[in-house]
């Protein structure tokens, strides 16, 4: 059984069992059976249904049995946190902990409240009175619903007898009610009975029907609450400035606030009524969660009920719409801190937050890291990780130590884990922290970053993180990336992360599609600038296009080192070999042939042709800073030598630009010698392809394979002259062995 039985009845009353299918109502009874409640309680929260029936729940309750697998309270509080409830999640207090009060969209403070006492009209006119509703609410030429006739239902009370009118135009309707004299609205919407009174409904219709389907504009909602004296009600109505449209008496115990919703469809008008009708909560009003729907009727004014006039208290009350009333009760408790003077601040300034990443970030704060595909960020965020955890220097940038939280998005579980211990490894570190990295696995179970914020903060709250790692933040966008607005309130999330768990957070973006390198690094991001703008810190990787003396240089170095390693396991060297003869591949290789033994030779090859294929799959690469807190850098230039990155020291990258920022010149110079690499590439592939035809009747001639290219014999005998693959003898061109040697 649930331990708590008053958080099981916060969900309960969350939920409005109209939103609820049969199969959904019935549930919510075996739960609260399960749960030891008495049939009661099912009972009273079922009357707030229209298809409530008296003794249909008895009868229900009878007959749920249970089963070896029952329904239990986590049914009803699942259903209610699909419709947005947010459980109260309390905890044990300290001594020194402050008791905070959730004021959010508080307003109206009822032990200061006066009321507002209301006044029916000086002169009665039903015709005006529904006109000017009519007038107020509608367009002339759409469809309005009304009820007239009534009758008593199990309770006694009066209740529409049927659907209704529902075919009519305001404008149809406000032309006959003004011929209406004598003022019997009764020869335009029929006779009503005055014990009952009428209604209507407050939103356009198709002409079709009264259902939630058959509404045609999302315009309006209605707020009734009879849980407090009319007079109480008219204020609360007021002090929340509701954007309402007209105020109605319903001639018995509430008023009736048509309040401006403007929902662009179905979805956001319950979003919004939602929102409306928690706010109203949270100021004192019980709200008639069954007003919910858009097609509901309300009272209709100029029409008589127990002898009282159901009439309009007021038009255009509060905010003009909508949207101005959301920006303003958003705004009413903000939480901000009042402004500081700075006179008072000049001699006993605050301590400035102690840096997480040296001359780079401060904890608790934001860095963005950006970068194209294939450039290896989720690996450097790794090796970040390692870094804090460990103590140690990431990149050329000390960290401090602590514990970091990485929120892995993309990986599965399996290989996330084994790229850590791959990096590790990789960074040559120790892994003595590893109690320091927490990873939180959510590939297949990412949620947008506004639901997954509070998610993170309540997980979090307690493990002293320094650092939070999100990889990467595609996952969790929440809205259109390139608009401003909406890339602004997802960057607040992270800003509630830091601000909640006074930790840094860190993540990952991909650049935009097209080059970069002519753009600001700021500017790389895809999406709206928003991105590169919101963070204290952003590090952008843009790829450098290496050449084939610069990977000659690199493999040359490899190579040497393979040989060192390996003569310093095997045999004394150093007085035979130089510094120069160290740096040199060639010398390197000529002394292991001379000195080493064939098996041992054999090794050594073995070792360097998996360094160069090592070596020949790096790729380089730049970051630039753009930073708020500190100095700018110089641009760090690194190989990325999977699975860790490493910073490149000779200064062999320094000199590497990407393609938009070389001279003009050099990018010619560059086209000129792609251009001929690509002619020669041409060249030798269809010669391959001529030759291998002929070959197959017999030997290939100089005079037979020129004419099969279109050349001269001569333009064929000047290729082969160059060419490491044929040679031509007395007429006949024949292929040369791998090793260089004729083959006749």
């Amino acid at each position: 059984m649930h331990d708590n039985k008053e958080y099981l009845l916060s969900a309960l009353d969350f939920l409005n069992p109209a939103d609820l299918s049969y199969t959904e109502w019935c549930a919510v009874g075996m739960a609260l059976k399960e749960e030891g409640f008495d049939v009661s309680v099912w009972d009273g929260w079922s009357r707030n249904d229209s298809r409530y029936h008296k003794g249909e729940c008895g009868r229900k309750w009878n007959g749920f049995r249970g089963n070896s697998a029952p329904v239990t309270a986590g049914t009803i509080v699942q259903l209610a946190k699909e419709r947005g409830w947010v459980p109260d999640t309390g905890h044990e207090l300290g001594w020194d902990d402050t008791i905070r009060y959730d004021d959010a969209h508080m307003v109206v403070n009822r032990n200061w409240l006066e009321g507002r006492d209301i006044a029916e009209p000086a002169e009665w006119d039903p015709a005006a009175q529904l006109i000017k509703y009519l007038e107020t609410l509608f367009e002339a030429g759409e469809n309005v619903g009304y009820v007239s006739g009534s009758m008593k239902n199990e309770k006694g009370r009066h209740v529409p007898k049927d659907r209704g009118n529902y075919d009519r135009t305001a404008g149809q309707l406000i032309e006959a009610l003004s011929k209406c004299h004598d003022g019997d609205i009764g020869n335009v919407i029929g006779d009503y009975d005055q014990e009952g009174g009428a209604w209507i409904r407050f939103n356009p219709l198709d002409g079709k029907g009264v259902r939630n389907e058959n509404v045609t504009d999302f315009r309006y909602a209605l707020v009734e609450s009879d849980g407090m004296e009319i007079g109480e009600q008219n204020a609360v109505l007021r002090e929340l400035e509701l954007p309402i449209a007209c105020l109605v008496y319903s001639g018995g115990k509430s008023l009736h606030a048509i309040v401006r919703i403007d929902a662009a469809d179905y979805g956001e008008y319950r979003k919004r009524v939602d929102y409306l009708y928690d706010v109203c909560r949270r100021n004192g009003m019980k709200v008639d969660t069954q007003n919910r729907n858009p097609s509901r009727l309300s009272r209709m004014p100029g029409v008589l009920r127990n002898g009282r006039k159901q009439f309009i208290v007021d038009t255009d009350i509060g905010k003009e719409n909508w949207e101005q009333w959301h920006e303003w009760i958003e705004g009413v408790n903000d939480d901000l801190p009042d402004p500081e003077s700075l006179e008072e601040a000049w001699n006993n300034m605050p301590e400035l937050a102690p840096p997480l990443i040296g001359s780079v970030l401060r904890q608790g704060h934001k860095m963005l890291i950006a970068g194209p595909s294939k450039a290896g960020k989720s690996y450097l965020l790794i090796e970040m990780c390692v870094c804090i955890a460990e103590g140690r220097k990431w990149l050329k940038w000390d960290c401090a130590k602590g514990k970091v939280l990485y929120v892995n998005l993309e990986l599965d579980p399996a290989s996330c884990l084994h790229r850590f211990r791959d990096v590790y490894k990789a960074m040559g570190i120790r892994p003595d922290n590893l109690r320091n990295i927490d990873i939180w696995n959510l590939r297949g179970r990412s949620v947008p970053m506004d639901r997954l914020a509070p998610k993170l903060i309540r997980r979090a709250a307690k493990k002293d993180y320094i650092a939070v790692i999100i990889d990467p933040i595609y996952k969790v966008i929440t809205g259109d990336e390139n608009s401003a607005d909406q890339m602004a309130k997802f960057c607040n999330q992270f800003d509630k992360i830091c601000t909640e768990l006074g930790t840094a957070v860190i993540y990952c973006h991909h650049h935009s599609k097209g080059s970069q390198g002519s753009k600001r690094s700021m500017d790389r991001a895809s999406g709206s600038g928003v991105f590169a703008r919101d963070p204290d810190a952003l590090l952008d990787l843009i790829e450098l296009e290496t050449n084939d003396a610069l990977m000659l240089q690199e493999e040359n170095k490899a190579v040497c080192r393979v040989c060192k390693m390996y003569l310093d396991s095997h045999r004394a060297w150093q007085d035979d070999l130089s510094q120069d003869d160290l740096c040199s591949r060639t010398k390197m290789l000529e002394y292991c042939r001379e000195k080493l033994e064939s098996g041992q030779m054999a090794t050594l090859q073995f070792n360097i042709d998996q360094e160069l294929e090592r070596v020949n799959k790096m790729t380089a690469w730049r970051i630039e800073g753009t930073l708020r807190e500190f100095p700018k850098f110089d641009p760090v230039n690194l190989w990325f030598d999977h699975p860790a990155h490493r910073i490149e020291r000779s200064g062999a990258l320094n000199d590497i630009h990407p393609e938009e920022d070389k001279p003009v010149w050099q990018r010619a110079a560059d086209r000129r010698k792609e251009s001929a690499k690509s002619k020669r590439e041409k060249q030798a592939l269809e010669f391959e392809m001529a030759y291998s035809a002929i070959e197959m009747d017999g030997p290939v001639s100089v005079k037979a394979l020129a004419e099969s290219l279109g050349i001269t014999p001569d333009a064929v005998k000047k290729r082969l002259k160059n060419s490491n693959s044929y040679y031509y003898d007395n007429g006949i061109i024949y292929r040369k062995e791998k090793n260089g040697n004729r083959n006749n």
